[in-house]
């Protein structure tokens, strides 16, 4: 039998659930897989195959055409099909085959061909054949009789390179259709593609993957270099399955403030902040059923609050496993450390050939790295013992190595290790003693940066000042300047990534670049040395200032979607951009101004948490320097705003007032505005509803003193309106509403629009005018969608279900509002989750559907307990009408008595109106009261409810809610 070399077509195959049916059935399964033996090597050596590895199940065939190996798998397939097999041990096999240029030696393969072929295999199903794009074009007009195949598409394989063409092999006689196949883009994660191939690492993967098994938490440590990321992602990815919630990787290298540790982790996961929660119990919350690997990736310098909050997790989390990278150990109970060894070394002290260099890791990396760079690059007699003593001279470190073989373009093996050498006697005096590992990374990196000419090391010096990447455009305008012009900077780039010193990955339809982190750590510190560090790092303050300053308008038009994904991209600069605000020598008034222009971003992305310490950071510096007190006033308004989000009323209260004093003492009418339409929701939020209209009243005689295009006018016009209505003054509250949207339109503020939109809408619904509610909810609905506005489409639809159940339409109602609801929970919006509880439980008890009714009305009144909302008398109302669907409970008509009292106290207290189907429904309900108890138990009720304050009220309906 011929053993196969040089380009090879590979077949692998595997038998799908073979661990289950050896566990049930051991006795069964041992006769069942001679027997699969039998078929497979008979299909595979009749088609001229050579089989040079067998695992278990699996086999690994090696033929010297691809035309051979679909013979084999064909035949293999039909014959598996054919086979009587017991009921109790089916056996169906899933089959790979890729085409590619292979090392080989004592009947043995080595090569990235069969890492694509095994990645290939894990995403098929039993019974089903796969073909590479590579092995499909050498056999597709050469197929065997009825065969075909049938294009699947392009799916990233889990060694995270390049997408992959994948095809199926057809046959009448085969099975057809499968599920989709199990590769990235079907599983949960976000792991990245990588520009290069994953080297050797079979025993380590296999170890990793092993411990995992039992261990929550396993860190992976090692030096810088040594290759712990690039592994850890590849664990990942082979622990992906499609039964579990994915592998998510968090990457921690940007970051330099450990409370923004949970946040990072939260945000990788979709998770939004809620008012009111800390993070990390939101974190414990959605991930205490869920079945995922977290990678926290480079945890070297948040070692404290990487080791708190994965301590946390793994107890509060079950079904949770962390793998975590980092040069030490988070130093907690429960974890297991694994140190990255280097890559296998050939001995250097012995005479080498391409042969015997063959099965070892490092040369391996070395050799693909190179023919990156030099597709004609070969490995001979006469370089081999040279290639030997670099990779040995490296300690078989995986960014030394690839630092090293970027160099072949321009330099033999031979001279690269001439000069290795030169490098390293430099370094320890002559000695030639083993060489720290650290110390060995520095020198190369050095040799690697030494040799740039003066534009390469100016670039690559001033991209330290970026966090988590950057583009071609920020490198341009951060970068350029003496020794590289603004034209010149992508082909510096260019050589950069050409010399392995930068990475460029597509980002996508664009490309984005990046460091590794030693690489940005050795960078930053060469800056530092030109003495230039502060006045780039200005340069990258002042691009991020103006691209936030760019958010913040389109915040208000058009293209908000995608500038606010531009910003959370870009959201490890703009925390680097705070900090050096937040030190550089007069910098309070910069880092106000970029706080504000993120004021929005925040907001509408519920980084809430995170937006209220930087402001309240600004604030603190600003005491230090003379600030302009507009500015320090806008920025009161806007903490305080958070604040209200956050937390109760009260401490946001105090903050909009002192902002609103300054303004008026700087005279400056736009900051008046700001800092009152805040004091006015502060207000509206408690529920001190006359108040908050005496406020945006107010503030309104000042906007003649501002532009008449300014988006605080029509704010505040709407907020107005929004007053007027709780009051239940429609007839005052609609033309504020009107006027809102006239001037959001004008002005081309399609936010605005929406939400004024909404605004009238809630009013005409309280009014009782359901029809021109609904149209005015559609339209907010429609703008929400054009412009990427989430937390204002659920808004929308929150106001859609409350018309459409007063409409009679309420299986869409319910629909609609459910809908509303997980919206609202999404971006952590605590008004909003309150209102869309109200709106549901309203609309189940309209069908009778007393038991679902109480879920969400629970959630509403205790959330409005919380947060302290005075206006919360239709909240319990709606327990007394939870309470009159259970008659046969003992004092129910008596408890729905004293709840509709106590909630009339309350509107009383608030001077909150009676919307008109809150009128139909109370004169219902107190008819119904007053036919099942005698005059004298209503009127005695009905005296003991309104005798009771805001609290008594609302935690007697709570109890209410919780019996009923």
């Amino acid at each position: 039998m011929n053993f196969p070399t040089g380009t090879v077509t590979f077949l692998f195959t595997d038998i799908e659930g073979s661990t289950k049916l050896w566990e049930v059935q051991p006795e069964a399964m041992q006769i069942a897989l001679a027997r699969h033996d039998a078929l497979l090597r008979e299909a595979i050596e009749n088609a001229n195959g050579y089989v040079f590895k067998t695992v278990g199940d699996a086999f690994c065939a090696a033929f010297m055409t691809a035309a051979e190996a679909v013979v084999a798998a064909l035949a293999a397939q039909l014959a598996l099909t054919g086979e009587p097999w017991p009921e109790q041990t089916p056996i169906k096999v899933r089959m790979a085959l890729h085409t590619g240029a292979v090392e080989s030696r004592n009947g043995d393969y080595f090569g990235q061909p069969l890492n694509r072929v095994a990645r290939l295999l894990s995403t098929g199903h039993g019974g089903q054949t796969l073909l590479s794009a590579a092995a499909q074009e050498l056999v597709r007009d050469s197929l065997p009789a009825e065969a075909s195949l049938l294009e699947l598409g392009s799916h990233r394989l889990r060694d995270l390179g390049r997408p992959e063409a994948i095809f199926q092999l057809l046959h009448p006689k085969l099975a057809a259709p499968f599920p989709t196949l199990r590769s990235l883009a079907s599983l949960p994660n976000n792991l990245p593609l990588q520009p290069t191939s994953f080297v050797g690492r079979e025993s380590e993967l296999t170890q990793i993957c092993t411990l995992l098994t039992t261990a929550r938490l396993l860190t992976l440590t090692g030096s810088g270099g040594c290759g712990k990321t690039r592994l850890a992602l590849q664990v990942a990815a082979d622990l992906l399955d499609g039964e579990g919630d994915g592998a998510w990787l968090v990457e921690l290298a940007p970051l330099t403030d450990p409370n923004l540790v949970p946040a990072t982790i939260a945000s990788v996961l979709g998770l939004k902040e809620e008012p009111g929660k800390p993070i990390t119990q939101s974190l414990v919350e959605y991930l205490k059923n869920k079945h995922l690997l977290l990678v926290l990736d480079n945890c070297e310098h948040l070692l404290d609050a990487c080791a708190k909050l994965a301590d946390t997790l793994i107890r509060q989390c079950p079904r949770v496993h962390i793998l975590a990278s980092s040069r030490e150990a988070l130093g907690i109970a429960g974890e297991l450390t694994y140190r990255v060894p280097s890559l296998s070394l050939p001995d250097s002290s012995k005479h080498q050939t391409p042969e015997s260099l063959s099965p070892f890791e490092s040369v391996q990396l070395f050799i693909e790295r190179a023919l990156f760079q030099q597709s004609t690059f070969a490995v001979t007699n006469a370089n081999a013992p040279a290639l030997a003593s670099i990779c040995h001279r490296l300690d078989g470190i995986p960014l030394a190595i690839e630092l090293a073989a970027a160099r072949v373009r321009s330099l033999s093996v031979e001279e690269i290790n001439g000069k290795l050498d030169q490098c390293f006697r430099l370094l320890t005096g002559g000695s030639r003693t083993a060489l720290p590992r650290q110390q060995t990374l520095r020198s190369l990196i050095d040799w690697s940066y030494d040799p740039l000419s003066e534009a390469e090391k100016a670039l690559l010096c001033r991209l330290s000042v970026f966090a988590g990447g950057w583009t071609l455009e920020s490198a341009e305008q951060i970068c350029s300047g003496d020794l590289v012009e603004d034209w010149e900077v992508l082909d510096v780039l260019t050589w950069l990534c050409d010399k392995s010193l930068v990475l460029a990955e597509p980002s996508g339809s664009s490309t984005r670049y990046r460091f590794l982190e030693t690489i940005r750590q050795y960078a930053r510190e060469r800056l530092a040395e030109t003495g230039t560090s502060e006045a780039v790092r200005e340069r990258h303050r002042d691009y991020f200032l103006v691209l936030a300053a760019e958010g913040e308008a389109r915040f208000q038009g058009g293209g908000f979607g995608e500038m606010m994904e531009t910003l959370n991209q870009e959201l490890d600069n703009l925390r680097a951009a705070l900090e050096w605000s937040l030190v550089e020598p007069q910098g309070a008034e910069k880092v106000l101004r970029l706080c504000l222009c993120l004021r929005s971003f925040w907001s509408h992305q519920g980084y809430y948490s995170e937006g209220r310490t930087w402001l309240l950071c600004a604030l603190a510096r600003a005491e230090t320097e003379v600030v302009s007190p507009i500015a320090e006033a806008h920025a009161l308004a806007a903490v305080a705003w958070l604040i209200l989000i956050l937390e109760t009323p009260g401490a946001a209260q105090k903050l909009a007032e002192r902002g609103l004093h300054l303004a008026q003492v700087s005279g400056d009418a736009e900051a008046i505005l700001d800092c009152s339409n805040v004091l006015g929701n502060v207000l509206h939020v408690r529920g001190d509803l006359v108040e908050a209209r005496s406020a945006f009243r107010e503030a309104l005689t000042h906007a003649e003193g501002v532009p008449p295009e300014s988006r605080l006018r029509a704010v505040l016009s709407g907020n107005l309106g929004m007053a007027e209505g709780s009051l239940g003054n429609y007839k005052d509250a609609v033309p504020h509403l009107e006027e809102a949207i006239r001037l959001n339109r004008r002005s081309g503020r399609l936010h605005g629009v929406a939400v004024s939109s909404i605004l009238l809408g809630e009013v005409l619904w309280r009014k009782g005018d359901y029809p021109e509610a609904q149209q005015l909810s559609q339209e907010a609905l429609r703008l929400s969608e054009e412009i990427g506005l989430r937390q204002e489409h659920a808004m929308a639809l929150a106001l859609l279900g409350s018309t459409l159940q007063e409409l009679g339409e309420r299986e869409r109602a319910e629909e609609v509002l459910r809908a509303a609801l997980q919206g609202m929970r999404e971006m952590g919006d605590i008004n909003g989750i309150i209102r869309a509880d109200y709106y549901l439980a309203t609309n189940y008890i309209g069908m009778g559907r007393r038991v679902e009714a109480r879920s969400p009305l629970h959630e509403c009144l205790r959330l409005a307990h919380e947060l302290l909302s005075l206006d919360s008398g239709e909240y319990v109302e709606v327990a007394a009408d939870l309470v009159a669907l259970a008659p046969e409970m003992p004092g129910a008509w008596e408890l729905a008595v004293r709840l509709t009292a106590a909630a009339s106290r309350m509107r009383e207290d608030a001077a909150q109106a009676y919307a008109a189907s809150e009128q139909r429904t109370n004169a219902v309900r107190i008819a119904a009261a007053r036919e099942a108890l005698s005059s004298s138990s209503f009127e005695r009720e009905w005296e003991s409810g309104r005798a009771l304050d805001w609290n008594s009220a609302m935690l007697l309906a709570l109890e209410a809610c919780s019996n009923a």
